[in-house]
């Protein structure tokens, strides 16, 4: 795999649409995942060891990285070629499990305890390259993303809840429902770095769990990953608004970059809290403020502008918009009499966390920072249609679990993959390592020999 030395440090846009046997050697030698097949050794005791536990995690491993449309898809692979075989650890064709040996072994990686072990490896090289990048989550997505699966025995499920059916509706500006999108199987909720797209945790829930009630459980894994206080902005759609969202994340130290929802019926606009009648300062749904010029005819409204976020005090600071812009307003002089820098307006957050963020909506500065959103939509795509999460031919929760831990597992090890890659140095083609790769490829050795 060659990747340029403009390149980030995560080309995702480099990666092989045909992965070579040199890529796949290395990305089979970065995995820490010594404890998990030691563990399956343990399971597999002393009965028969035609297909053994080692060979067939490979196998899994290379139908998503090799991007196979099914497991049989992967073992005909195997079957006719010796220096894939070889590199997870079959000595000839007759060492290629059947189908059937790979749906007993998913049933048993699904369960306890292989899954935790699975979600382990994730969890170290997650926190390897946390450890080396300094920036690795410091601004994150999240989302969540529709998978089908087929339903099992109950029995066979490790206590992990059955596929069941969710329905996301789509909605216009009326609130009139648009588009529904149904399906049988899971949802997968995702906290992605948005500069580097790389998963920092992830948790498989029923439909019916929404996105608000996850985040808790993905903030804390991406931040024993990652490190305390490394998380500064969290970005999510509108399905993570409400209050306990908010006061969560206020307390946590995270600026919310969260579209509102809009619950407003009648209503387009309220007095702000603690002003009382003759006041002339309003705010919206969204939080942003409004001054009203009175003296026009009709009343002229005007967006106020905003100053700053006054962590100290724990308000929001707006200004007049006339004296900030230099506008023409009939109530200036009614506004800013005696006042060199012009009228302010100071907004406890507390009043209401969910409408005045630290970020107001209607800025700049919150309108950039969302739109680094559509990462996570990126993210999900590559795990969807690149290495088959959403395949639906998997059928019950533990190998419904195990396939997709194998998945997220695959994803971090190509993101090490791809940020340990030497760079192409200069006019004569040397291959150089930069401090970042080199410290990555020390730290999972030392990993991988523990």
């Amino acid at each position: 795999m060659r990747i340029a030395p403009t390149k980030p440090l995560f080309a995702w846009d480099s990666l092989e649409d045909s992965p070579s046997l040199g890529t796949i050697r290395r990305f089979l030698e970065s995995l820490p995942d010594g404890k998990l097949i030691e563990s399956l050794r343990r399971h597999r005791g002393r009965g028969r060891d035609d297909y053994s536990g080692p060979s067939q995690w490979g196998v899994l491993l290379l139908t998503v990285l090799l991007r196979h449309t099914s497991i049989e898809s992967c073992l005909g692979e195997l079957r006719r070629n010796e220096g894939l075989r070889r590199l997870i650890g079959m000595e000839s064709e007759s060492k290629v499990p059947k189908g059937y040996n790979m749906s007993r072994f998913l049933s048993v990686l699904g369960r306890e305890p292989h899954r935790g072990l699975l979600k382990g490896i994730f969890d170290q090289m997650t926190s390897a390259m946390a450890q080396v990048v300094g920036d690795l989550g410091k601004e994150s997505a999240g989302d969540s993303t529709a998978l089908s699966a087929r339903p099992g025995d109950p029995q066979d499920n490790d206590g992990l809840p059955m596929p069941s059916g969710g329905r996301k509706e789509y909605f216009d500006e009326k609130g009139n429902v648009t588009s529904a999108f149904e399906w049988l199987g899971y949802k997968l909720h995702l906290l992605v770095d948005k500069k580097h797209e790389v998963a920092l945790a992830y948790e498989v829930a029923a439909p019916s769990v929404s996105d608000a009630e996850m985040i808790p459980a993905l903030v804390e894994g991406a931040s024993r990953l990652c490190g305390s206080g490394r998380i500064k902005t969290l970005a999510y759609d509108k399905a993570a608004d409400d209050n306990k969202t908010h006061e969560y994340l206020h307390d946590k130290k995270i600026q919310p970059l969260i579209e509102n929802r809009s619950l407003w019926k009648q209503e387009m606009e309220r007095m702000l809290p603690g002003h009382n009648g003759r006041s002339n300062i309003v705010y919206d749904e969204a939080g942003t403020l409004y001054c009203y010029d009175k003296l026009s005819a009709p009343p002229h409204r005007r967006k106020m502008a905003y100053i700053g976020h006054e962590k100290s005090r724990g308000t929001l600071k707006y200004r007049c918009p006339a004296a900030h812009w230099g506008l023409q307003c009939p109530s200036f002089e009614r506004c800013n009499a005696g006042k060199k820098y012009g009228m302010t307006v100071r907004v406890k957050r507390d009043i209401d966390l969910r409408r005045f963020p630290a970020i107001p909506r209607a800025t700049k500065q919150f309108e950039r920072l969302y739109n680094g959103r559509t990462s996570v939509e990126r993210v999900n795509a590559r795990l969807k249609i690149f290495w088959g999460a959403d395949d639906g031919n998997i059928t019950g929760a533990a190998r419904f679990h195990a396939y997709v831990g194998a998945v997220m597992v695959v994803h971090a090890g190509l993101a090490l993959l791809l940020a340990s890659t030497a760079r192409k140095d200069g006019p004569l083609g040397q291959m150089r390592l930069s401090p970042i790769a080199q410290a990555l490829r020390e730290k999972m050795s030392l990993r991988k020999a523990g």
